[in-house]
């Protein structure tokens, strides 16, 4: 099948590296897995970072434009090269997709979306309008695809008689992890001769850009946790970067002798950093699920997490990882005190990890799931189009 992909919120092809461009183009791989052409259909970023009527009316028309666009190139094109179906990743008031209704009406072709969110408290403030588009274009969707259990209960009631469900879990190929896993010792000498870190003491490693907002509160959990646990020998791996990153250090001062900061590192070498680390630390404020945590657990490292959002489908508390209250510092620093003093319990969990991940959050089972939740769509009529 000849899929369109787009991200409203931040293409594929986006040079910064986050969790959304991540499972952006998971989800591409997945697709391609199983025999579709996905081709990127734009890089338009309708994101908006604050509602400014001015700037939320630019985006919107430049993504009526866009999209007029997309349907005369499509229209133009041999019927052999047109898409047959739509997909948009990652739905919501800053981000609405402005393109996929318009061009899977005008063609007749399936509307399909992943990871769509909606907030009925923006219903009647300076994002109304977003708003408004997001519910639409939930209402025009053959198929919801859910990553986070937590939007279904707000999305649900929008979507069209008929329309479909499909839930899948967060999903990442386990095998350049495992691959690394293997060969810890030799990973955990080279990083240590690298960062001149204890081979005797926890390493601690957090893995997460450095934007201001819940990224960085998240960070700021995290050194007031680690500071209530300085009688303890564990040391800090961070991996990150961002705008944000001088305030970040600064609120590690107080344990600054313990940490050690990377800047944010390619994908292909993520799994080596992963794979010495005794401990996974994250306070996943308002953290949609957070990827870092399904690849640390990928590598065979337990986790601990705040506990909100869709953390708890992707760290299972007790067998995989603890969770704790979101943003509760003493209750992260318990918990990771817990662990640090029991190595024995971190080994099972981090056994566990890498097995549920395998069994449950692997790229071949979702890349199956995605196929079989997609082709029926195209053998149904779809009496919306308009136009040749």
């Amino acid at each position: 099948m000849r899929i369109a992909f787009y991200a409203p919120l931040k293409p594929p092809t986006h040079p910064t590296p986050s969790g959304d461009r991540r499972v952006a183009r998971l989800l591409q791989a997945a697709l391609r897995r199983t025999g579709h052409t996905v081709r990127l259909a734009s890089n338009f970023r309708s994101r908006a970072a604050a509602p400014d009527a001015k700037i939320l009316g630019q985006l919107r028309r430049r993504g009526e434009r866009t999209a007029a666009r997309l349907i005369a190139r499509a229209r133009a094109a041999p019927a052999h090269e047109r898409p047959e179906l739509w997909f948009t990743y990652h739905l919501y008031y800053k981000a609405p997709d402005w393109l996929g209704p318009a061009v899977a009406a005008a063609l007749g072709i399936p509307y399909v979306v992943a990871e769509a969110s909606h907030a009925p408290k923006r219903a009647g403030g300076p994002w109304a309008a977003n708003h408004a588009a997001v519910a639409a274009a939930i209402g025009r969707a053959d198929l919801i695809i859910g990553l986070n259990p937590v939007d279904s209960e707000c999305v649900g009631p929008l979507m069209k008689p008929g329309a479909g469900t499909l839930a899948i879990k967060p999903f990442l190929d386990p095998a350049p992890f495992v691959a690394a896993a293997a060969g810890r010792d030799a990973r955990r000498a080279a990083l240590a001769a690298r960062l001149k870190l204890d081979t005797g003491a926890p390493w601690l490693l957090a893995v997460a850009m450095m934007r201001r907002g819940d990224k960085e509160a998240s960070y700021r959990v995290l050194a007031d946790a680690l500071a209530r646990l300085t009688e303890r020998p564990w040391q800090l791996i961070v991996v990150g970067d961002g705008e944000a990153r001088p305030a970040i250090e600064a609120a590690f001062a107080p344990v600054a002798a313990r940490v050690r900061f990377l800047p944010a590192t390619a994908l292909t070498e993520l799994p080596d950093l992963y794979a010495p680390a005794d401990l996974f630390v994250w306070p996943a404020v308002n953290e949609a699920f957070g990827m870092a945590l399904l690849e640390a657990q990928a590598g065979g490292v337990p986790v601990v997490a705040g506990g909100g959002g869709g953390v708890p489908g992707i760290v299972a508390h007790g067998r995989t990882g603890l969770l704790v209250p979101m943003g509760d510092a003493a209750a992260f620093a318990d918990a990771v005190a817990a662990l640090l003093d029991d190595p024995a319990r971190r080994a099972s969990m981090g056994a566990a990890a890498a097995a549920k991940v395998m069994a449950e959050h692997a790229i071949a089972g979702a890349a199956a799931r995605l196929d079989a939740a997609l082709n029926p769509l195209t053998l149904k009529p779809n009496i919306s189009a308009a136009g040749p």
